[in-house]
Formats: C-alpha cells, structure tokens, sequence
C-alpha cells in the first residue's frame, strides 16, 4: 500500500517559492495565471494491509514530522 501526503502552506502564509514561480511564468507569458502556491508531495511505501491502521499511522507521521501543522496543512490518500 502506498500513501501519497500533499503538503501545502496555510492560506496567509507568505509563499516566496509560489511568487517566484508565478512571476516566471508572467515573464514566459502565461498571462492567465493569477496566483501560484508551491507544495510537496511525499510518497510512502507501507507495509500494512490494514487500512485503518495505515491511515492512523500516516496521520501521525503528518502530525508530528512531516508537515508543520503551525503553517502548513496537509491530505493524503492511501492507494492499494
């Protein structure tokens, strides 16, 4: 089982990354962008079959090392 984790800052939350790449593609001509938001994406390999446990394990992995819940926010989904 696999669990892909999105993590994404707060709305608020200065982006620099997010601006820097919007402005680049201001410059290259992409005119219809109007806002861009950097994130990551993490990819987990899981032992588990059990989904119910894998979901808790993954929770807790965002919760206390993967995202920075203070100004980021985070999904993930678990795919077989």
């Amino acid at each position: 089982m696999k669990a892909i984790v999105n993590i994404f800052l707060k709305e608020g939350v200065l982006d620099p990354q997010g601006k820097a790449v919007h402005h680049a593609l201001s410059t290259m001509g992409f005119s219809d962008v109007s806002n861009v938001r950097m994130g990551k994406q993490i990819v987990l390999d899981l032992n588990s079959s059990d989904e119910a446990k894998a979901r808790a394990e993954v929770e807790k992995m965002c919760e206390t090392l993967l995202a920075n819940t203070v100004i980021e926010n985070y999904t993930f989904e678990l795919v077989k």
